[in-house]
C-alpha cells in the first residue's frame, strides 16, 4: 500500500484547516446547522447509530471527527468520546462545541494513519463515517490503527461513499473519471465546500486516494480485524457529493438503467 508522505498531508491539512473555519459559520450552511445542534438536533445518520448499536456507557473512538458535531451526538447518547483530527483548527472548534454544549469529550490532534500509543486497547467502538478513506494514503496503516485503539471485542463501524459511485463527475450526461481503485495518489485543486454551496474559497490543491472493496475488506483484515457486516447502500440519507437526485422518500439514489448502483458501504469488524 502506498506510504502517508508529509508532503501529501500539508495540502489536506491546509483545506481542512480551512473547511474547519468556514463550516457552520454562514447562515446558508446546509451541512452544520451548529445553532440547530446545540439546541438538541440529533446530527448521527439512522444509518450510523444502527451499526453501532447501543452506545450508552462504553468508549466511542470518532476517527476523521472535524469539528466534532458527530462526535457529540454520540456522547447525547450516552458513549464517552473520543474524536480524532489532523486539523488544529478542527480540533480547537470541537473542543469550544463540547463546552457550548455542556458535553464531556476529548479531542486529539493527530494523524488517524499514525494514532497515538495513548489510544491502544481504550475503546468498545471505533467509528468513521462520509468522506473518510479517500483522505487517507495508506489504508493499511489506518486499519491497523484502527484495531490497535480497540479492546479485544471491540467494534470498527465504518460507513463511507461507494467506490462506484466516487467514479462519477456527473449523472447527466453520465461522465465518469475516476478509478474505482488501486490506491494510488491524485492530486486535484478545489474550490468551496460541499457544506455551503455559495462560499467561495481560494483553490487549494488536494491529494486523495481511491480505493476498491476488496481493497478495503483486505486491509481490516490483515489488521487482524474479522469482518462481521459489509452492506452496499442503493437508498442514503445524505449525498454530501450534491449529484444525486432526492427522492420523495428523501433518500438519494444513482440511477443505472432501471437500477441503481450502491451510494453507501458500510463495514462493521470486529478485533479478535
Amino acid at each position: 500500500m502506498p506510504q502517508p508522505a508529509d508532503d501529501a498531508l500539508a495540502p489536506n491539512r491546509a483545506l481542512w484547516d480551512e473547511r474547519a473555519r468556514v463550516h457552520g459559520s454562514t447562515p446558508t450552511d446546509r451541512f452544520y446547522d451548529v445553532d440547530a445542534f446545540l439546541a438538541g438536533r440529533q446530527t448521527l445518520y439512522e444509518l450510523d447509530r444502527r451499526l453501532a448499536g447501543d452506545v450508552a456507557g462504553k468508549d466511542l473512538l470518532h476517527l476523521q471527527c472535524h469539528f466534532g458535531m458527530d462526535t457529540l451526538s454520540w456522547a447525547r447518547l450516552g458513549a464517552r468520546v473520543t474524536g480524532v483530527d489532523f486539523s488544529p483548527v478542527a480540533v480547537a472548534r470541537a473542543r469550544e462545541l463540547a463546552v457550548k454544549a455542556g458535553l464531556a469529550a476529548t479531542f486529539v490532534e493527530a494523524d488517524t494513519q499514525r494514532l497515538p500509543e495513548s489510544l491502544a486497547g481504550g475503546f468498545d467502538v471505533a467509528v468513521a463515517t462520509y468522506g473518510v478513506l479517500c483522505w487517507i494514503g495508506d489504508l493499511a496503516a489506518w486499519m491497523r490503527g484502527a484495531a490497535m485503539a480497540l479492546r479485544p471485542g471491540g467494534r470498527l463501524v465504518l460507513v463511507d461513499l461507494h467506490p462506484a459511485y466516487e467514479t462519477v463527475a456527473s449523472l447527466d450526461p453520465l461522465v465518469v473519471d475516476w478509478p474505482y481503485g488501486g490506491g494510488q495518489a491524485h492530486r486535484e485543486t478545489v474550490t468551496g465546500t460541499y457544506a455551503d454551496a455559495g462560499v467561495v474559497t481560494e483553490a487549494q490543491e488536494t491529494v486523495q486516494y481511491p480505493y476498491s472493496l476488496g481493497e478495503i475488506v483486505t486491509a481490516a483484515a490483515r489488521a487482524g480485524l474479522t469482518v462481521a457486516e459489509l452492506g452496499e447502500h442503493v437508498a442514503a440519507e445524505t449525498d454530501p457529493r450534491g449529484l444525486l437526485p432526492e427522492g420523495e422518500d428523501g433518500r438519494y439514489r444513482l440511477p443505472f438503467g432501471d437500477s441503481y448502483l450502491p451510494v453507501l458501504y458500510s463495514l462493521v469488524a470486529v478485533r479478535s
